[in-house]
């Protein structure tokens, strides 16, 4: 039987939702039977997504049973859907839970089903929910025990995969290196010119030099650097739950997925999820908390080389703020969630020094 892939929530009917969920837990009973159909559906909006739609699902079965679920769609907005389209985020998203979740040491939602149009665009997942795991807060950053555990939970994606070439086989992660590359050098610097117009009365001139910077040195931004493995691109306190008993943390939110230094994943949560005096009082424990659990998990790691890659990593908060903003939909609390991400990831930059790691 053939699936149709449905973009928008509406089309998350009772029946489309039991064809593709037979077989799976969700529409299992409790004496392993079947529970039955869907019979009724009631969707509410989650999360504060720009590239896409979230959902949570309410099924009530035939058996009157209920199941919650999280479905992700498409944005509605024509602007966040052509980006997540011209990037391949919804492509990214879809193959890393069809080809790679299941080799990393990564907590994530369990996906009971996963499919995608290319061409199009359209694209559904439907997950675990995973309540009462709480998203965490970009604005408001983390405290230093949610920033170690969040890192731990990052040495879980980078260990398993740390300098394996096959990596590079994986075309959707990897991408097409050249040409994107040489378009995201061409592209930045107009969007950070549009950056600066429409935020002009809220940037502080540290945000603006260090912009400055890595918008004229993208050739060095970009440059490939060994080794690498999966990193999850936009590693941060809006794309994490934290369990509010245990601690644990889950990741979601693969749509920047690729290969690269793990560290600049590190530096990218840290340098955003803590407030700049917690940062700096607590940054070289963080880092070497990072670095042992590579060690611990068997990656051989040289701390010296990894701390260059960390220093690097700063500059990627500022190129993704000021990217993101002018690429998806516009809201007030991306407004203030970008500014927030420039000054931070300036400020970091700043505090490490790594200009000098992009003239090198």
């Amino acid at each position: 039987m053939t699936i149709t892939i449905v973009e928008t929530v509406d089309a998350l009917t009772p029946a489309w939702l039991t064809d593709v969920l037979a077989g799976t837990a969700v529409l299992a009973g409790a004496d392993g039977g079947e529970a039955g159909a869907v019979v009724a559906v009631e969707a509410s909006p989650l999360g504060t997504g720009q590239m896409c739609d979230s959902y949570r699902l309410h099924l009530s079965l035939a058996d009157g049973s209920t199941r919650d679920l999280i479905a992700k769609l498409p944005s509605t907005d024509p602007n966040s859907r052509a980006a997540g389209l011209g990037l391949r985020a919804y492509e990214k998203e879809v193959r890393f839970y069809q080809e790679l979740v299941d080799g990393l040491d990564v907590r994530t939602p369990a996906v009971h089903h996963a499919d995608i149009d290319t061409t199009t665009g359209a694209f559904v997942l439907l997950m675990e929910d995973m309540a009462p795991a709480a998203q965490g807060d970009q604005l408001v950053g983390c405290t230093v025990e949610q920033a170690r555990a969040a890192l731990s939970e990052l040495v879980g994606i980078h260990a398993p995969r740390w300098g394996d070439p096959a990596l590079h086989d994986l075309e959707w992660l990897k991408g097409d290196r050249g040409p994107a590359r040489d378009m995201m050098i061409q592209m930045l610097p107009v969007l950070w010119t549009g950056f600066l117009e429409r935020y002009d009365e809220q940037l502080s001139d540290q945000v603006r030099s260090a912009g400055e910077v890595v918008f004229g040195r993208l050739a060095s931004f970009y440059e490939d650097r060994e080794p690498v493995t999966v990193v999850h691109g936009d590693y941060r306190l809006d794309n994490l739950l934290f369990h509010p008993t245990d601690g644990s943390v889950a990741v979601l939110d693969w749509q920047t997925c690729t290969i690269g230094p793990g560290p600049a994943d590190a530096a990218y949560f840290v340098g955003a999820g803590l407030l700049a005096h917690d940062r700096r009082a607590h940054e070289a424990e963080l880092f070497d908390h990072y670095v042992r659990g590579l060690v611990d998990a068997g990656v051989d790691v040289d701390r010296e080389d990894c701390w260059t890659a960390y220093r690097r990593g700063t500059w990627n908060g500022l190129v993704m703020a000021v990217g993101a903003s002018m690429l998806v939909e516009r809201t007030d609390r991306g407004d203030q969630m970008f500014m927030a991400m420039a000054s931070r990831h300036a400020q970091h930059a700043v505090d490490l020094d790594a200009a000098e790691l992009l003239d090198a």
